[in-house]
């Protein structure tokens, strides 16, 4: 592409509207704090660049009305919100972040877990409650539990190190396995069903597909060690919320670290629920997230698990070079090809 192009970069903050505008100087660039949804096609008209986050869902219906883009720069390692297969077949270029926050995610994930083995939320609300007896408030040890990991890619590598750090052993499931790694880190890979039947704590580290889509359903919940930990700061739709529900209610799952939920954009908006129809089961599980946050044993944070000033740094920095990648016909981190 010669001629530089113009770019819609939306859901962007101050800082990164400010970062975005000096790295790209030279370009049309528009920022909006909105995500793109069709209420906001207006704002994309004529761009051949977009540069959106996970709440932009870029759906063939959406995109169908935006013929002038050439190249979705998303600023996520995950692409479930963009119809990768529609823009394959119109040839639009998607770029992402593949690596930006293997250890940030990493360490909110044992944020999480250490929240819930020492009961450091529930002391907290004790405490500001001028409440400071014990009683409810013992925990138990990392040393020694099993941590079961579900994907082990960059991020659940990472995490697998910091277990490691606990004295931990650590079970792990993935769809391919490095002997080598496996070695050096003092890991033992297993079948999803037995690392669930052995592990105290289960963390989930995989991308939101169609084929992970209810990962963690209620037969499976009901394959864990009795009072196990779930932690979850992949993608909300890996667990089936009613079955999470169910299984907190008959102490299947001792607790929750949840930093993505289901449907977590109907909670984050909550006036959608007001303003739009929505189907029913979507509205049920907006109901059993409101129902997971008032529970003693589930901690809940709102989709941070990446957000630190170094990971962001990283984001903006690929996200620049992917579009600059694509201008100059040198495209990276390309999930369309």
């Amino acid at each position: 592409m010669a001629a530089r192009p113009t770019i819609a970069c939306f859901e962007t903050a101050d800082w990164e509207r400010q970062y975005l505008a000096r790295h790209l100087k030279g370009y049309a660039v528009r920022f909006f704090t909105e995500r793109l949804s069709s209420a906001q096609l207006s704002k994309a008209k004529g761009s051949a660049i977009v540069s959106v986050f996970i709440y932009s869902r870029l759906t063939a219906e959406l995109l169908r009305k935006l013929p002038s883009i050439a190249c979705v720069a998303t600023r996520s390692t995950g692409t479930d919100h963009i119809d990768l297969g529609f823009c394959r077949r119109r040839h639009i270029t998607v770029a992402n972040v593949p690596s930006y926050g293997e250890n940030t995610v990493a360490e909110h994930t044992f944020a999480l877990i250490l929240s819930l083995s020492r009961n450091i939320h529930k002391a907290y609300v004790k405490t500001m409650k001028a409440d400071f007896s014990l009683a409810g408030l013992q925990g138990f040890d990392l040393k020694g539990k099993t941590l079961g990991v579900i994907g082990a890619g960059h991020i659940g590598l990472h995490v697998i190190k910091m277990a490691k750090g606990f004295g931990m052993e650590v079970l792990a499931t993935d769809t391919r396995r490095q002997p080598f790694l496996r070695d050096v880190l003092g890991f033992e890979y297993a079948p999803l069903e037995e690392l669930l039947r052995r592990s105290d704590i289960v963390t989930l580290h995989v991308p939101y597909t169609k084929a992970t889509h209810h990962l963690i359903d209620q037969a499976m919940i009901a394959k864990m060690k009795r009072g196990a930990l779930l932690i979850n700061t992949a993608r909300g739709g890996l667990v089936d919320t009613e079955a999470l529900v169910w299984g907190l209610d008959r102490g299947s799952i001792g607790g929750a670290g949840l930093d993505v939920l289901e449907g977590e954009e109907l909670v984050k908006e909550e006036r959608q629920l007001l303003e739009q129809e929505f189907p029913k089961e979507k509205l049920v599980t907006a109901l059993q997230n409101h129902i997971l946050l008032h529970r003693e044993n589930v901690v809940i944070t709102p989709h941070i698990a990446f957000d630190s000033r170094e990971a962001l740094q990283r984001i903006l920095e690929t996200t620049v070079a992917n579009i600059e990648g694509f201008v100059h016909g040198r495209q990276q981190n390309v999930v369309t090809a």
